[in-house]
C-alpha cells in the first residue's frame, strides 16, 4: 500500500499526486473542525469582553456579538474598586487579595508535601506503602459535598472556622491525593540505582530528595502547580461554605455581585468582574500551558 502511494520524481521517491491531494483535503477538514471547536469555546469569552466594554445604550440596542463602538474602560475600574457586593462597596479588589492569600500558600505547601509523599512511596517503600497510596488515591474521589459538615465541625473545633487559614488548610489536605499521585507516578520512573548509589555515598532521605529527585521532577512540579492553582482558585463550594463576609474569595464575591439587588442591572460590570476573577487562571495557562503539556508527556500522570 505504501509503495502504491509513492512515485519517482527528480530521482527521489515522493508521495503520489493523488495521495498528496487526499492528504491536503484531510488537513483542511481537520483544521476546519478544530477552528469550529476553538470558536465554540472562545465565543463566551468574546461576549464577556465585548459586553464589558460596551456602553449601557449599546447593551440595550446592539447584538451581544457586536463589537463596541468605543471601549468603556471605566467599567473595569468600577468593577475592581467601586461596585457594591452585598453590603460592601469596595469592588472585587479585597476579595481578589483574599484569593491570593489563600491560594498561593495552599498551592506551594500541597505541592511540596505531595513531592515528599511521592518520593517516599516510590523510592523508600515500606510495609503498607501500597495501602497508604491507595487510601490517598481514594481521597481524590470523595465528593466535596460529602465532607462539608464534618469539615466545618473540625475547623470550628480547631478555632479556624470562617478564616483564610482554615480554608487554605482544607485545600492543602484535599489536594494531597492528587499531588502525591502526580509525583509518585513520576518518581517510579526514576531508576532506583540512582537512589542506591546516593545512599552508598552517604546521602540521607532529604539530601537525596532535595539534590537529586526534586531537580529531576521540574515538569511534574509545573503540572502540579498549574493543577492545584486552577482547582483552588476556581473553587466555589469550600469557599462559600467555610468563609463569610469580608473573608470570602473572588469566586464567592462574583456570585454575590450577581445576586446583589441594584436599581439598574449592570451586565457590563458583572462581565468585567467575571473576567477579573478568571484572569489569573487564564494567565497561568497562557504563560505556562506548554510546560503543562510537557509535564504531562514527561510522566506526571502516568501509571
Amino acid at each position: 500500500m505504501a509503495e502504491a502511494a509513492l512515485e519517482l520524481r527528480d530521482g527521489r521517491w515522493a508521495p503520489a499526486i493523488a495521495a498528496q491531494r487526499k492528504l491536503r483535503i484531510g488537513r483542511v477538514l481537520l483544521y476546519a473542525v478544530l477552528t469550529l471547536f476553538a470558536l465554540y469555546y472562545l465565543a463566551p469569552l468574546y461576549v464577556m469582553i465585548a459586553t464589558s466594554l460596551k456602553s449601557a445604550e449599546e447593551l440595550r440596542e446592539a447584538s451581544i456579538f457586536a463589537l463596541p463602538h468605543a471601549a468603556q474602560l471605566d467599567t473595569w475600574r468600577h468593577a475592581w474598586s467601586e461596585v457594591c457586593i452585598s453590603v460592601s462597596c469596595g469592588g472585587m479588589r479585597p476579595y481578589f487579595v483574599n484569593s491570593l492569600v489563600v491560594v498561593v500558600p495552599a498551592v506551594l505547601i500541597s505541592t511540596l508535601i505531595g513531592a515528599i509523599n511521592g518520593y517516599a512511596l516510590a523510592a523508600w517503600r515500606f510495609p503498607g506503602s501500597n495501602l497508604l497510596f491507595g487510601l490517598l488515591l481514594f481521597s481524590c474521589f470523595i465528593p466535596f459535598q460529602a465532607i462539608i459538615l464534618p469539615l466545618a465541625q473540625l475547623l470550628g473545633a480547631l478555632g479556624l472556622a470562617s478564616t483564610g487559614t482554615g480554608l487554605a488548610l482544607t485545600y492543602i489536605v484535599y489536594g494531597l491525593g492528587f499531588t502525591t499521585l502526580f509525583f509518585r507516578n513520576f518518581y517510579v520512573t526514576v531508576p532506583r540505582e540512582l537512589v542506591r548509589a546516593a545512599t552508598i555515598d552517604g546521602a540521607g532521605f532529604f539530601a537525596i530528595f532535595w539534590h537529586i529527585m526534586l531537580p529531576l521532577s521540574l515538569p511534574t512540579i509545573v503540572v502540579t502547580l498549574i493543577w492545584q492553582f486552577t482547582q483552588i482558585w476556581n473553587d466555589f463550594l469550600f469557599a462559600v461554605t467555610l468563609t463569610n463576609g469580608a473573608g470570602q474569595t473572588a469566586t464567592v464575591a462574583l456570585g454575590n455581585l450577581v445576586k446583589t439587588s441594584q436599581a439598574t442591572k449592570r451586565y457590563d460590570v458583572e462581565m468585567a468582574a467575571a473576567i477579573i476573577t478568571g484572569l489569573p487562571t487564564l494567565l497561568v495557562f497562557l504563560l505556562a500551558g506548554k510546560y503543562f503539556v510537557r509535564g504531562l508527556t514527561a510522566g506526571a500522570v502516568k501509571g
